[in-house]
């Protein structure tokens, strides 16, 4: 109760000793009080504690709700999901079940949603000279190498990043998200990931239509993101 008076409004008096007589010495000994007062409304300082304790719990507990609500969100995404693993090529991920494999000139494995063949997720691996991305630059500069890339196409009306990251797997993997409005199928919601293991680069593109009329719902991209984070290289052997 001091404490929470003593925070909210201070009242500091200094008391110095009367002066002394003509007969004390002639450097007398000053004696100096520090008093501190409570504050006449410190209730009021404890009903605001109060109320911030209260409001900090409705946080805690709305909060707790919504980690549980993601958590089974998270659950339930990935009771969709499975396991594929390229042994030749080196590398593993996450696909929708009921995503289907197909052909592609360019691309070394690729998957599209049924109802919906724009909706893909695609793998390419290429040869090169470095040993690792850090080599070839930061997070932030391949994805503005990216990007730029995806802005030199006729097709593309505008493209931004959203997010760069990086995380730990068999090495470095660095991650983007960005927006791409085209000619051919609107508004892209696309996620990429990229590392080098065995002087190889391997580039994952997860494309999904996010459109204005019909935007990427929650659930869906809970499941894709589940998809990037799972790309990564096979352990060497």
């Amino acid at each position: 109760m001091w404490l929470s008076s003593f925070l909210a409004s201070p009242k500091l008096t200094l008391l110095p000793s009367s002066s002394s007589s003509s007969s004390s010495p002639a450097h007398p000994k000053i004696q100096t009080l520090l008093c501190f007062t409570q504050n006449p409304s410190s209730t009021v300082g404890i009903n605001v504690s109060k109320r911030h304790l209260n409001i900090s719990i409705l946080t805690l507990l709305f909060n707790g709700g919504f980690l549980l609500d993601k958590a089974k969100s998270i659950s339930e995404s990935r009771d969709h999901l499975q396991t594929y693993t390229d042994s030749k090529d080196g590398f593993t991920l996450l696909v929708p079940s009921s995503w289907i494999k197909v052909e592609k000139a360019g691309a070394n494995v690729l998957f599209e949603e049924p109802d919906k063949r724009s909706n893909n997720i695609g793998v390419v691996v290429s040869p090169v000279r470095i040993n690792s991305l850090q080599d070839f630059g930061s997070p932030q500069f391949v994805a503005d190498k990216l990007i730029n890339a995806e802005k030199r196409k006729e097709s593309t009306k505008e493209a931004e990043v959203v997010s760069v990251g990086e995380r730990s797997g068999q090495g470095q993997v660095y991650e983007f998200e960005y927006k791409i409005d085209s000619t051919r199928g609107g508004i892209k919601r696309v996620f990429s990931a990229a590392f080098v293991s065995s002087k190889k680069l391997y580039l994952l593109n997860v494309v999904h239509s996010d459109n204005p009329e019909n935007p990427l719902d929650y659930s869906t991209r809970l499941l894709l993101e589940q998809v990037l984070h799972s790309f990564d290289a096979l352990p060497l052997t």
